[in-house]
This record gives C-alpha cells, structure tokens and sequence, in this order.
C-alpha cells in the first residue's frame, strides 16, 4: 500500500489523561443549557479528499443525507489544498439548491493560530450565506482541534453573527476558556482513554458527562460514530466499536445534546463512512479497504433514532420490518501474507461476530447461519435489536419470519474468508426490508 498518511483528521494532537469516572447529568440539567427547542444532526464531511467534485456531486450526497434526517455537512477543510476555496464554493452554492445547510469546520492539523485574516475572510464570505448553518442566529463554525484558536477577533470583524463551537480535547478547557467560543465539539465517538488510546468496550457516555460537566451555558455537540479502523502506516488501528452503529444512537436519545456531528459521512480512511463510496474522491490508499464494503444500509438504521431525537423522545418508532447487518471480511487471528504493516493496533480486543440490528414492527424470528457455523434462532422483540453471532468462514444467510413465514432476508454481499493479501478490519454493511 501507499506510503501516506491519509486525509483524515482523527489522529489527535495531544493526549488527554484519563478524568474520574462521572455521573451521567440528570435530562433536567442538560435541559437549562439547551437554547431553544430544535435538536440538529450533522455529518462531518472531508473536503480534502474531494477535488474532483461538481455541484452535482455535491447535491447527490446532500439529498442523500437530507433523506436520512441530516441537517447540514460541517465541510472539513485544509488550509494547504489548492482547490478548498472552489470546493467550499461549490458545496455552498449545491446547499442553497438542495434546501440543505452547511458550516465549516477548519481542519487545525493544517490550520495555525496565525491564520485569523484568511478565517475571517472565509468567514465573511459565508456567514450570511442561504446554504450556511445558523444556530440561534449566528452562523456556525467548528474546527478540528485548534482549541487554542481565538474566535473573538473573527468576530469582531465579520458583518454576521458568528456561532463557534471548535473541538476540544480537553474537556475541562471549555469551562474556563478565554477564546470567545460558545460551546465545544467532542471527538471521542468510541472507546478511548484519550487521544488515541484503545480500550474495551462497550461505549460509555464517560467523555460526555465531562464535557456536559464544564457547559456552563455553553452548546455541546456530541460526536456519533459507527466504527474506526484505518491501515495508514503512520496510523494503523480499530477502536472497539462493534455494537457502536445502535449503542451510541441511544445514548443519545438519553442525554439529547443540543447538538449531534455524525463522524463521518465520507471519511473512507478511516473506515466510518455512512455516505455512498464515491468513485469522485480522491484515493489516498484507502481505497484497498473501502472500496467495495458500503456502509449506506447504516443510514437506514439511524434515520429512526434521528427522528426520534429531533422530536425529544427516548425511543425510536419503527414504521416498517428491516434488517441492516455488519461483519469483517476475515476472522481477527488470520495472518495477511503480504502486508508490511502487520495488523492493526487493538484486534485482540475485537470479537469474531457478526453483527445483525433488526427493525421491527412486531416480535418476530431471526435466524442467521454464519459461515460453517450451525443456524442460530433467536426471538426478537419488537424495537430495534442489535444481536451478534459467533463468525464463520463462507457465505453469510439472514431470515426474519413471523407467524412461521419468512418475511424479509437473504444472503449477505461478501463470504467471510480465511486468506487475505492485506489487513482490512473494514466492514461489509448490508441490509434486507
């Protein structure tokens, strides 16, 4: 593979120690920071890797997530990319047709505290723009890291109201920040000490409560991810988040933020894409484990917990029968005979199992044969349910029947095998309705 880096932005700048365990804030204290009643969803979007998008490119992915429930794209974006200011444009220019909405959010892997006069006028340019995001009136904006980042002169120079919520790594920083910002961004969507550290699973809401902790008035916007592994020689790892496509939805609805950043809709490096594989972006290497395992049946089962948040409600209502399943293409232990990475950081943490969520009307049957393994049948509730079932190599089947008859199901669109040329800890994300 390609000696790169990769254009994604979650290798974070510095590592943040591990605070108490804290409680999870009561819904009535969350509410008194909460300004006004709408609830919103975002999608973190790479700019980077999108040189050769038109308009049309843009619109196509903007009905898409429209579709889905998402409010608006914050359009990540580097300060050395040539065509950023064209692309910028264009995305802006595809949201005022599509009626859909974005905001920036500058990249500070690339961006620099010395960088205020051209933020300004990047600013300046969209603030008031009809595709931009406002919250409570003001144009919003966040970054990637950047937390030492002084928003009061952009401010103070641009003719609109300006809404800044910029990631920060440290929580504790939101309470006392001298930056003139009006809430913060948290990055860490999976399993983590902090940083990069990988830990075991299940996801906590341990990193919320902290930053909820130290609102003070300010907005939070909460991160919500569906996985993360990434095969770049100058990152190589997968974070513990199999259950995570259903688990972080929920907790969700339990603490409802003011507001919600999907990461990622296009990030394909680092493996937690919901939007369509894109033949237009650009391949930074990332393409040998992306291409060919679409993540779009994971939009299916966030629209009703989307819904669900946006009306304020603690459970999502399921309108129709449906299916969405996940799994890698290789068990953990199988040795790729010509990669010079070795395996990812963390896949001793992992299961070997394949991951169904059904959406159901009413109770039904499920039953999924995996591979060489026996058929496995499992009662399931009415709801959403995410059941995992042990991996087996070969062709993967799912069966819902209710009453005694099949009501939706198939076969899945990859077999698991047991050989592999290069490391992918990538999933196959499929669905039946």
């Amino acid at each position: 593979m390609k000696n790169v880096f990769g254009r994604c932005c979650t290798a974070l700048a510095v590592l943040v120690n591990a605070l108490p365990v804290l409680s999870l804030p009561q819904s009535g204290n969350q509410l008194t920071t909460r300004q006004g009643s709408n609830r919103y969803v975002m999608a973190h979007f790479m700019v980077g890797i999108v040189e050769n998008y038109t308009v049309d490119d843009w619109k196509v992915d903007m009905e898409l997530a429209k579709e889905t429930g998402i409010d608006a794209f914050a359009l990540n974006c580097a300060s050395i990319d040539s065509y950023t200011d064209d692309q910028l444009a264009y995305a802006y220019e595809a949201a005022e047709a599509t009626d859909f909405k974005v905001f920036i959010s500058f990249d500070f892997a690339y961006w620099s505290n010395g960088d205020t006069a051209r933020i300004t006028s990047i600013m300046q340019t969209y603030a008031d723009h009809p595709g931009q995001f406002q919250y409570n009136g003001a144009a919003l904006v966040s970054t990637f890291v950047g937390d030492s980042f002084n928003w009061g002169p952009v401010k103070a120079a641009v003719n609109h109201p300006i809404f800044a919520v910029p990631n920060l790594q440290d929580p504790n920083w939101l309470a006392n920040a001298n930056t003139d910002i009006d809430g913060a961004f948290s990055w860490y969507a999976w399993p983590t000490d902090g940083g990069n550290s990988i830990i075991q699973g299940p996801m906590t809401t341990i990193w919320d409560d902290r930053y909820i902790r130290n609102q003070h008035g300010k907005v939070y916007m909460a991160p919500v991810s569906p996985w993360f592994s990434t095969h770049f020689n100058t990152k190589n790892w997968v974070f513990i988040c199999e259950d995570l496509p259903h688990l972080r939805w929920q907790q969700m609805l339990e603490m409802q933020p003011e507001l919600i950043e999907i990461i990622s809709w296009n990030d394909y490096g680092e493996s937690h894409y919901i939007g369509p594989y894109s033949e237009a972006h650009s391949d930074d290497g990332s393409a040998q484990w992306t291409k060919d395992f679409p993540h779009d049946a994971w939009r299916i089962l966030s629209k009703p917990y989307i819904a669900a948040y946006k009306a304020g409600e603690k459970t999502p209502t399921v309108e129709r029968d449906e299916l969405v399943y996940w799994y890698r293409p290789t068990p953990k232990g199988v040795t790729c005979s010509r990669d010079p990475l070795g395996p990812p950081n963390g896949i001793n943490m992992l299961s070997d199992s394949v991951f169904v969520t059904t959406l159901l009307t009413e109770p039904a049957t499920l039953t999924v044969m995996s591979g060489s393994q026996q058929p496995v049948e499992v009662e399931i509730d009415a709801g959403i349910v995410t059941t995992n079932f042990t991996m087996g190599v070969g062709a993967q089947s799912f069966s819902v029947s209710r009453n005694g008859q099949e009501i939706l199901g198939g076969e899945g669109g990859l077999d698991i095998v047991d050989t592999c040329d290069f490391y992918n800890f990538n999933v196959y994300v499929g669905s039946f309705a």
